[in-house]
């Protein structure tokens, strides 16, 4: 965005900043308190508002200039960007616990004077809630921190198992490696880790690869130098890809003809990437017996971005009635609205998009499987049962917004037909 962009947009802005100073000055008061009486601490104190001013400077300008700065400082952009959420959320939490303990203080003073005075013997404002607020502040950073440098790198292949009751005997155990949300701009340059994740993928040796939408952040630019990379990618029965919501550079500003032209490119590299880029069609597979599955591929379709998807042009002429058909989706949305309780004949749909936010919580021996997007997505991540229909949600091999991943790390999946 530009400075003389949008006006909502730096209201967006002015607003959120507003926002971040109250956070800021309650996470500040807090801390004071615990510390006021050391010595180092007009020091520190003064460091913390310089850095804190200093960094919310930096963060401002490059979201009122990102449109610019993303093609030409990307690395920029992203250490903003981090920086952004490694000092937001640990304040965020000290400010919580400061709300908390002036309601203490203040429901304190009105049980013992009845009216809001200050009481001749003042509780502690280094109360146990101060100790308890840095604490779990310490612990919050810490965990961002871990997210921002290594979470984000940490791959996991998933393998799951889906019974499809009418599976031609030919195709049982076929062997599908599905990656979604690559969004590769977020990346800063090639990092070692990724590229060892995509040779992952070749090693899992799977008979077809499928990439469920979003290459990119903005603009098509961000993939070209990521071409080699995916082209290395091998699978005997083909690769193949969607588009999803951040494939149609929508998101930021551009001149005239410039959106389509991304567009075009994108569809271009998907190509040269050695994907058949599926644009609402289908495809079929057929064995050495006769017996065929169905491969379906939809333009992006969901509630609230965008529904260029076309279902019923995709599936037209495949007899995806009478045969085994697996559809891609960048969306769960389109599942629960056009495809689930047998709206469409399909057996499984395979889905990204929501990154299982890039935060949660997983510990399968306890069965907990939570993160903070399921307030927003019934089916957000893993395999889904509704009926005989099968939903997959992958939880994203990149990161968007925010540049880390706790305790959901990207992932790679394997899933078997039996």
């Amino acid at each position: 965005m530009h400075p003389n962009g949008p006006p909502t947009m730096i209201l967006v802005l002015a607003i959120m900043l507003c926002v971040v100073a109250v956070i800021e000055w309650m996470a500040f008061r807090l801390v004071k308190r615990r510390w006021d009486s050391k010595d180092w601490w007009k020091l520190v104190g003064r460091v913390w508002i310089v850095m804190t001013i200093v960094l919310w400077a930096c963060f401002t300008t490059s979201m009122v200039n990102y449109s610019d700065w993303s093609v030409r400082l990307p690395s920029l952009v992203a250490c903003f960007s981090s920086a952004f959420f490694v000092n937001l959320f640990p304040k965020l939490i000290l400010a919580s616990f400061q709300i908390l303990d002036d309601v203490r203080y203040l429901g304190a003073a009105i049980f013992k004077k009845a009216k809001v005075t200050k009481p001749s013997n003042p509780i502690p404002r280094a109360s146990f809630l101060n100790y308890v607020g840095a604490g779990v502040a310490a612990v919050t950073f810490g965990a961002i921190f871990q997210g921002v440098v290594w979470g984000k790198y940490a791959y996991r292949v998933e393998n799951v198992k889906v019974p499809l009751p009418n599976l031609p005997d030919a195709f049982k155990g076929l062997r599908i490696v599905q990656i979604s949300d690559a969004h590769l701009g977020s990346f800063i340059g090639q990092p070692q880790k990724v590229l060892d994740a995509l040779k992952t993928v070749n090693e899992l040796k799977a008979d077809m690869i499928l990439f469920t939408g979003d290459l990119v952040n903005s603009t098509a630019g961000e993939a070209e130098s990521w071409i080699a990379a995916f082209a290395e990618l091998k699978a005997p029965m083909g690769k193949y890809s969607i588009m999803g919501n951040h494939d149609y550079a929508e998101y930021g500003e551009f001149a005239p003809g410039e959106s389509e032209a991304s567009v075009k490119r994108l569809h271009e590299i998907h190509s040269e990437m050695g994907f058949h880029l599926m644009l609402d069609e289908h495809v079929h597979f057929e064995a050495s017996d006769g017996s065929k599955i169905v491969l379906a591929g939809v333009e992006n379709w969901g509630r609230n971005f965008g529904k260029k998807g076309d279902l019923k042009k995709a599936l037209a002429g495949s007899d995806s009635e009478n045969l085994t058909t697996i559809l891609m989706s960048h969306d769960p949305n389109h599942y629960e609205d056009e495809v689930m309780n047998g709206l469409a004949p399909v057996d499984l749909t395979l889905s990204g998009h929501t990154h299982g936010m890039q935060m949660g919580i997983k510990i399968e021996w306890l069965g907990i499987d939570y993160s903070p997007v399921s307030m927003f997505y019934k089916r957000w991540g893993g395999l889904y049962k509704d009926g005989s229909q099968f939903l997959h949600v992958n939880r994203g091999f990149g990161v968007l917004a925010f540049r880390g991943r706790i305790g959901m790390p990207p992932e790679i999946t394997v899933l078997e037909l039996v």
